[in-house]
């Protein structure tokens, strides 16, 4: 009898051994099946694997070929742009650490999206810029990063960069994989010989902050780069009550809706909820006598306001927002404007 006992209970170790490694080989399975692939074209594939490669949140950065006809092309076929593929790279990223519209401004800031002939001192078809979408939200958001672009005055002529649907993702040969770290002195010199490097200076070189002091009002850089307010009942949207949504003034990305904004007497826009919560991040304040949650936009880390537990229900909390910090959409452009995903909100009001 000893011994039956025995038996079954080294039977039954064995069962729960084998039901934990069933489920830790299901968390893995799901945990992977929560990465993304974008896929951009931005010239010399060798020069746009760096700068995703820094990005927390992206797993893999691959060069490779997209757009064209010729099945498994070789860099000698591509490099002819006889085939109609386009040098790219295949970034792999876990979107709950890097977010897609992340990824398109680094892209954006590490081309020259105005030149229709290719990049730099590499001219041909396969080197022309494009975003490769790989479902409707990409689509729509590269289409809307494209007009943020458009609209920032930053360039004085077309924004060229073409926004395509993916298609199949052939990779390079291995001696282009990771070649800024295998042959660092002759990347350099490409990289500085062809032209992108002092383009890059030249166009981004100021850094964000001079960008952004051409870009936005000395009120709006004020609030947004240091942590400036403005005055109560003398900004735009405090009594704003037109039906949209306010999105960030920096990069656009959405912040609060119409439909949780309330009339809380303070002179600020206040709402009772964030849009998109994983689009704000909270942090104790301490600049004045007493200790506050300042209120952040998470890409563009702009300055809001602050969030405080005097709002009403359902929440109880009152965000606090500077208009300056804001651009309002209202519904009628949201589709227009690259936000048709918000449209329900106001639907059958």
């Amino acid at each position: 009898m000893k011994n039956i006992r025995m038996i079954a209970k080294q039977r039954a170790a064995v069962l729960l051994m084998a039901g934990l490694a069933v489920m830790f080989m299901g968390s893995n399975a799901r945990g992977e099946d929560k990465l993304e692939k974008a896929i951009f074209a931005g010239g010399c594939f060798w020069c746009m694997e760096p700068p995703f490669e820094k990005i927390d949140g992206v797993t893999e950065v691959v060069a490779g070929y997209m757009g064209g006809g010729t099945k498994t092309p070789s860099y000698e076929d591509v490099s002819t742009g006889a085939t109609g593929h386009r040098e790219v790279v295949q970034v792999t990223y876990d979107p709950s650490k890097a977010k897609y519209e992340e990824l398109l401004d680094i892209f954006w800031r590490n081309i020259d999206p105005t030149d229709r002939e290719g990049q730099f001192s590499d001219k041909g078809s396969q080197y022309r810029t494009a975003i490769f979408y790989n479902n409707d939200d990409q689509k729509r958001l590269a289409e809307k990063s494209k007009k943020d672009l458009e609209r920032s005055g930053k360039f004085d002529r077309p924004i060229t960069t073409e926004i395509l649907k993916a298609s199949e993702f052939y990779k390079a040969e291995d001696y282009h994989q990771d070649y800024y770290k295998r042959s660092p002195v002759q990347y350099d010199r490409y990289k500085s010989g062809s032209g992108r490097e002092g383009y890059l200076k030249k166009t981004w070189g100021g850094g964000r902050k001079e960008e952004l002091k051409k870009r936005l009002t000395p009120l709006q850089y004020k609030v947004t780069q240091e942590c400036g307010t403005e005055k109560p009942f003398e900004n735009e949207y405090w009594n704003n009550e037109r039906e949209g949504i306010y999105v960030d003034i920096v990069s656009g990305e959405p912040l609060f809706s119409s439909t949780d904004k309330f009339k809380s007497n303070s002179g600020w826009p206040s709402f009772t909820k964030p849009l998109e919560r994983g689009n704000i991040t909270e942090k104790e304040d301490k600049s004045l006598f007493e200790a506050r949650t300042e209120v952040r936009s998470k890409r563009a880390d702009s300055h809001l306001g602050h969030v405080f537990e005097d709002g009403p229900e359902p929440t109880g909390l009152r965000y606090c927002i500077n208009s300056s910090s804001l651009r309002f959409v209202p519904k009628e452009k949201l589709e227009e404007e690259g936000y048709g995903k918000y449209k329900p909100l106001f639907e059958n009001k």
